[in-house]
């Protein structure tokens, strides 16, 4: 699609080129003065064909945050990706098809919103209309007559006052697009809806059209939803990490067993092969793809079905460096940029480039961003995120996870500061259930742990170890630290379940508990840890499909018992577990299959939010 003339590079009217499959309304019978009508879709059955009666204010239409990069056409260099401060982060989020006033070929021109201005056949030679918005800096409208295209004398000057029209642009009748120019980031100053409005002079007559419009909200996918395409990390070439955040000797390691592990689980569900990913030179020891960020879509009805952009919502992790450098956007998120935004994918940030220490910035990891499927009062489901007394979240990045959802996906708060990572999805897991709303929670449950073990040693495997390094069945148990470390633990899962039970109404009797042994951490020994790889750190493949952590748990008669009692409570659930050795590539490190992989899902069965 060619290029439109234009006179300013950042308008926000300008000319759209390119034939939409739209017809030509029929004029109206001509009068002196013919009143404008706005069309748009608002009642949202894909059809441009809904009209304010008397001019007034019509229903609300859609429209998408157009920040994708339909024709490729964002660069990103090498040197961004290791760049020291956020200069670079900032130029690759700034480039996406609403940054020009231009529509970037007929991919782009499918996600704009459509609107038609009906001919006005009666007018005189002197009318004139404008086009304004009450949220200027919030949309685009790109504008061209049925037939042909509008001519240089239509200037793109909405921002400094509205778009001028002619009485030829008029008589004519119009072709509008709408683009959104950036996503609700913070609801209390942006709420995504915007007023057009077109205003007509003629022979002394002011008339007005009006159309209200609403921008979709970006709503998380759910874990029941099954995956299309699933990411990893895998190891690359130079150092991985730079000096300041070292890894200890030999690790990452295993990485031939998970990446088969997780290829063989994958093809099991159905889902085809993941993509391994490395980092750059210095980074690809960061192999935690679920922390780096969080996908979500929006979508827009369009004639025929409905226009789905995925929108990647990148961490609020900021890394220090040293006190050489700026704090820095934490540089393997730079990959979204290079890897995975194009065509119908966005990428959007924001946070706060402060310095904090390392554990604090953990909680700033997509790892500790969820979701629940929709259930009775919440039909798009719920956010999940957690929060400690001290180490919190930046505001910046909470204000932007608690706004974009524009209050479809109101947030349930866990308490996490007692974790070391600090992320929701290292004790809960949504899996499909048998019951009446057809899912519920997969929970850690560190006294199950400690019964297994204790029933291990009963059946004489008191000497066997979990894993290599690990002390035996029974030094586990005589370990008094450990153990009033695991009782910790559960009094703190116990207390997340309150919260998670009173925000869903899920009963006790219906959640899934498996065993996870928990540990204090070496470097802050208030917080805790999984000891044993955790179960429910898995990623769901389809809701009938689970990729967990092989757990390592005491093998009594060549059964691990950590791993029968999983997969017994699953199974009665319908979910198979494929399990994925992760000791050595996450497990040591503080993650799990979860944290180190991330999925792109089929959202279908939630896209019509407008329908709910």
């Amino acid at each position: 699609m060619p290029a439109k003339t234009t006179t300013a590079a950042c308008a926000a009217v300008a000319t759209l080129t390119g034939a939409w499959p739209l017809s030509t309304p029929a004029a109206g019978p001509v009068t002196s003065s013919p009143a404008p009508v706005l069309l748009a879709d608002a009642d949202h059955d894909g059809e441009v064909d809904a009209a304010p009666p008397g001019g007034g204010t019509a229903g609300e239409a859609i429209f998408l945050p157009n920040l994708d990069d339909s024709e490729r056409r964002c660069r990103v260099a090498e040197v961004d990706l290791d760049a020291p401060g956020g200069a670079a982060d900032a130029r690759l989020a700034a480039c996406n098809d609403a940054a020009d006033a231009r529509v970037n070929g007929e991919r782009d021109a499918a996600d704009l919103a459509r609107l038609r201005l009906l001919a006005m056949p009666g007018l005189g030679d002197a009318a004139t209309g404008r086009l304004s918005a009450d949220a200027q800096d919030k949309v685009r409208i790109f504008a061209r007559r049925y037939g042909d295209r509008l001519t240089d004398d239509f200037r793109p000057t909405l921002p400094e006052g509205g778009g001028l029209l002619t009485a030829a642009d008029l008589r004519a009748g119009l072709e509008l697009g709408v683009e959104g120019r950036d996503i609700v980031r913070d609801g209390t100053r942006w709420d995504g809806r915007v007023t057009i409005t077109l205003t007509v002079t003629d022979r002394g007559r002011r008339s007005t059209a009006r159309v209200r419009m609403r921008e979709a909200p970006l709503l998380l996918q759910n874990d029941l939803q099954p995956a299309v395409e699933v990411l990893a990390g895998k190891p690359g070439t130079g150092p991985g990490s730079p000096p300041a955040l070292p890894f200890p000797d030999g690790l990452p390691g295993g990485w031939q067993e998970f990446a088969r592990d997780l290829r063989d689980a994958t093809r099991a569900a159905g889902v085809r092969s993941p993509r391994f990913v490395a980092g750059t030179s210095q980074w690809w020891k960061d192999t935690w793809w679920q922390d780096i960020f969080e996908p979500t879509t929006a979508s827009m009805p369009v004639a025929g079905g409905v226009r789905t952009m995925r929108v990647l919502v990148r961490s609020g992790n900021v890394l220090d460096l040293g006190d050489a450098n700026a704090p820095t956007p934490r540089p393997m998120a730079r990959l979204l940029f290079r890897d995975l935004r194009g065509p119908g994918v966005a990428v959007v940030q924001q946070l706060s480039l402060t310095r904090r220490d390392h554990l604090t910035d953990l909680r700033n990891s997509t790892g500790n961003v969820e979701s629940l499927p929709p259930y009775a009062g919440h039909p798009q489901g719920r956010l999940v995120y957690g929060t400690g007394r001290t180490r919190r979240p930046d505001p910046a990045f909470v204000r932007l996870l608690t706004g974009m959802g524009q209050g479809l996906q109101p947030p349930v708060v866990l308490d996490t500061g007692w974790l070391m990572v600090g992320h929701v999805d290292e004790t809960m897991h949504v899996v499909r259930a048998r019951n009446a709303r057809g899912w519920t929670l997969m929970v850690a449950d560190p006294r199950m742990a400690a019964r297994l073990l204790r029933r291990a040693e009963a059946a004489g495997a008191g000497g066997t170890r979990l894993f290599p390094g690990s002390p035996t069945v029974a030094g586990l148990l005589g370990d008094q630290a450990l153990m009033t470390a695991n009782d910790r633990a559960a009094r703190h899962i116990d207390a997340q379940l309150d919260t998670m039970l009173a925000a869903t109404g899920l009963r006790h009797s219906e959640i899934v508990r498996v065993p996870v042994l928990f540990s204090a951490s070496e470097a802050d020994p208030s917080l805790l840890k999984a000891y044993t790889p955790g179960i429910p750190n898995g990623l769901s493949l389809t809701a009938g499909e689970f990729a967990a952590p092989d757990p390592h748990g005491p093998v009594v008669g060549g059964h691990d018992l950590f791993r029968q009692a999983a997969r017994g409570v699953l199974a009665a659930q319908g979910v198979h577990v494929r399990w994925v050795a992760d000791l050595s590539w996450a497990h040591l490190l503080g993650g799990e299959v979860h944290c180190a992989t991330n999925a792109l899902r089929d959202t279908r069965s939630t896209a019509r939010w407008w329908t709910r």
